[in-house]
């Protein structure tokens, strides 16, 4: 068995659990109910861990965990407010299109 993900965000695990299912890679959670002996345990130790139940697993199943860094990695940067290359106003991250001109991100 390998390790495969760690992470403290319980929705960055659910998302990571839902890309390997959807691959049916075989994997097991780690901690997932140790959240609550926070105190009682070093956070390390309660921290939820994913873990290949397969070795054989590990190429893609790493493929996958790096994409999905990768995405979230992009969604950070995409958080930042931006200015328009055709007008020069000043957009919100929300936004894909300037609501001075219409111009595209």
């Amino acid at each position: 068995m390998k390790k495969l993900f760690t992470s403290q965000d319980a929705f960055e695990m659910q998302a990571v659990r839902s890309e390997l299912d959807a691959l049916s890679i075989p994997y097991m959670v780690k901690n997932e109910f140790a959240g609550g002996a926070i105190g009682e345990l070093p956070w390390q130790d309660s921290q939820q861990e994913v873990w290949l139940v397969d070795d054989s697993w590990y190429a893609r199943a790493s493929k996958v965990i790096e994409l999905f860094i990768q995405k979230s990695n992009d969604k950070a940067v995409s958080s930042e407010d931006w200015i328009c290359a055709e007008c020069r106003e000043q957009n919100g991250a929300a936004f894909d299109v300037c609501w001075q001109c219409g111009a595209e991100k």
